[in-house]
C-alpha cells in the first residue's frame, strides 16, 4: 500500500511540474519581473483568459513590448499604481519573439501536464 502511495505521489509530481526555465528568458525578462515583484504567471493567465489563442497572445505581448503603454496593456489601471510602466525594449524583434515563446512554454498550463518517457519505461 505504501508503495502505491509513493508511486502515485511521484507520478502526480511529474505530471504537474513546470518545464525548465530558459536561462535567456530569465536574464532578459524574468529577472526584471522579479526585481520589481511583477507577477509573471498572473499576467500570462490574464492574456490567456482574454485571448485564449497562443498566436494572438504572442502578438499582443510582442506589441506591448515594442510600444509599452497603459492603453494597450492587458493589466488594469490599478496595476500601474503599484508597478512601473515597462521601459522600451532594446532587444531585436527576433529575440523578443523567442523570449515570448519561452515565456509561454514556461507558464502555459498545457505544458505542465507531461509525463517524461523515461518514467514510462519503469
Amino acid at each position: 500500500m505504501v508503495k502505491y502511495i509513493i508511486a502515485l505521489t511521484l507520478l502526480s509530481t511529474l505530471l504537474v511540474s513546470k518545464q525548465p526555465i530558459n536561462p535567456l528568458l530569465q536574464k532578459d525578462c524574468l529577472d526584471c519581473h522579479a526585481l520589481h515583484s511583477i507577477p509573471s504567471e498572473m499576467i500570462y493567465r490574464r492574456y490567456l483568459m482574454k485571448y485564449s489563442s497562443k498566436d494572438i497572445i504572442k502578438q499582443k505581448i510582442f506589441d506591448y513590448i515594442k510600444k509599452p503603454n497603459q492603453k494597450d496593456s492587458i493589466m488594469p489601471q490599478q496595476f500601474f499604481l503599484k508597478f512601473k510602466m515597462k521601459e522600451y525594449s532594446l532587444l531585436s524583434d527576433k529575440i523578443i519573439k523567442e523570449r515570448i515563446d519561452s515565456f509561454i512554454i514556461y507558464y502555459d498550463v498545457n505544458e505542465r501536464f507531461f509525463i517524461p518517457t523515461s518514467s514510462l519505461a519503469q
